[in-house]
C-alpha cells in the first residue's frame, strides 16, 4: 500500500514538474518576444478564463471519477440553471449571492433526481446508454432554454460588491475586482470540495466507489446515493461556474454562452487529469494562458485557430501521458 502511495505521489510530482517546466519554457519565449509588462498583462488577464474552465472542468471530474464517462450535458445544465439564477436577481429582485446559491441548490437537485431516474436504472459498466442520456438531455435542456427564455442577450449582475470598472494596479497590469473575485471564488470552491471528499463521510464514500465500485458494494456502501451525490455537486459547481463567467464585463446571457467554455473545460480536464480535482483547476489555468498567449503572440493563429491548438495539444498530451499531468494510473486485476 505504501508503495501504491509512493507512486501515485511520483505521478503527481512529475506532473507539476512538466507544467512547471512547460509554464517557464513558453514564458521566457513570450518575455523575449514583447517583454515582460505585455506578458504579464496577458498572463493575468488569461487566469479569469483559466480559473473558470478549471471550475467547469471539476464538475467533469466528479463525475467521470465516479462513472468513468464524461457528462457531455455539464455545460447545458450550467446554463439553465444560470438562467434561474438571473430570473431571481434580475425578475425577482433577490441578492446576487442569494439568487446564485438558490441556483446552485435547484441545480443540484435537479443533478440527483436526473441520476435516480434517467442514470441508475443502467448498469455502470456499460457506459453507451448512459452517455446517449446525457446527449438527449443537451437537446432537452437547449430547448427549453429556448423556449421559455428565447435567444436575445442579457446582462448579468456582478456577485461582488465592487462594480465591474472598478479596478487596481498590480505589478502594473490593471485588474477588475470581478476578476479577484472569480480567482479567490474557485479556488475557495477547490478547497471546499477536496475538504468535503477527503473528511466527510459521504466524500469518503464517494472516493470509495470512484476506485472501486464492486468492494465498495461489498462493505456496505450505498453505491446509488453515493454516485447521487457526486451529480448533485458536479451540478452545482457547473451552476456556479456559469454565473462566475456572466461576472466578465464581455459576456452576456444566453442558451449557447457556454459552448465554447464546455470544450476548453473538456481540454482542461483532459490535460490536467480526468480523475484530478486539482488537476482539473490547474488544467484549466493552463488552457487559458494558451488560449490569450497563443492569440496574442502567434500572429499568424490568433484567436480565430486557438480552440484547434487547444486540442492539437489534448492529442498531444494524450499520447505522452494517457491519464494527463496529474492523473493516476488505474491497476485493473484480470
Amino acid at each position: 500500500m505504501d508503495r501504491f502511495r509512493s507512486r501515485v505521489n511520483e505521478i503527481g510530482a512529475r506532473g507539476l514538474a512538466v507544467t512547471g517546466g512547460l509554464v517557464v519554457l513558453l514564458s521566457v519565449i513570450f518575455i523575449a518576444m514583447d517583454g515582460l509588462k505585455l506578458y504579464w498583462i496577458r498572463f493575468l488577464d488569461a487566469l479569469a478564463n483559466g480559473f473558470i474552465y478549471g471550475a467547469v472542468a471539476l464538475a467533469l471530474v466528479l463525475i467521470y471519477k465516479a462513472t468513468s464517462i464524461i457528462n457531455f450535458a455539464q455545460g447545458n445544465m450550467a446554463m439553465f440553471f444560470t438562467f434561474v439564477a438571473w430570473v431571481l436577481a434580475r425578475e425577482q429582485g433577490w441578492p446576487v449571492w442569494l439568487s446564485i446559491i438558490t441556483a446552485m441548490a435547484l441545480s443540484s437537485l435537479f443533478g440527483a433526481s436526473f441520476e435516480r431516474i434517467f442514470i441508475r436504472p443502467f448498469d455502470p459498466a456499460n457506459h453507451l446508454p448512459i452517455t446517449m442520456v446525457t446527449i438527449a438531455l443537451v437537446s432537452v435542456l437547449d430547448g427549453a432554454a429556448f423556449l421559455i427564455w428565447a435567444a436575445d442577450p442579457k446582462g448579468f449582475p456582478s456577485p461582488f460588491p465592487a462594480k465591474l470598472t472598478d479596478q487596481f494596479t498590480l505589478f502594473g497590469a490593471k485588474i477588475f475586482y470581478s476578476t479577484l473575485g472569480i480567482w479567490l471564488t474557485v479556488i475557495v470552491t477547490t478547497i471546499l470540495v477536496t475538504v468535503l471528499l477527503s473528511k466527510t463521510k459521504i466524500g469518503l464514500a464517494f472516493r470509495a466507489v470512484s476506485s472501486n465500485l464492486e468492494s465498495s458494494r461489498l462493505v456496505g456502501i450505498n453505491v446509488g446515493r453515493t454516485l447521487q451525490f457526486g451529480w448533485a455537486l458536479a451540478a452545482a459547481i457547473g451552476t456556479l461556474a456559469g454565473c462566475l463567467v456572466l461576472s466578465d464585463t464581455k459576456s452576456l446571457l444566453d442558451p449557447s454562452f457556454m459552448g465554447k467554455i464546455l470544450v476548453f473545460s473538456f481540454a482542461a480536464a483532459t490535460i490536467g487529469g480526468l480523475d484530478s480535482l486539482v488537476g482539473a483547476v490547474v488544467g484549466g489555468i493552463l488552457v487559458g494562458q494558451l488560449q490569450t498567449m497563443i492569440g496574442g503572440y502567434v500572429t499568424f493563429i490568433g484567436s480565430d485557430l486557438v480552440l484547434a491548438v487547444t486540442l492539437l495539444l489534448v492529442i498531444v498530451v494524450l499520447l505522452v501521458r494517457p491519464n494527463g499531468l496529474f492523473g493516476k494510473v488505474r491497476v485493473e486485476r484480470v
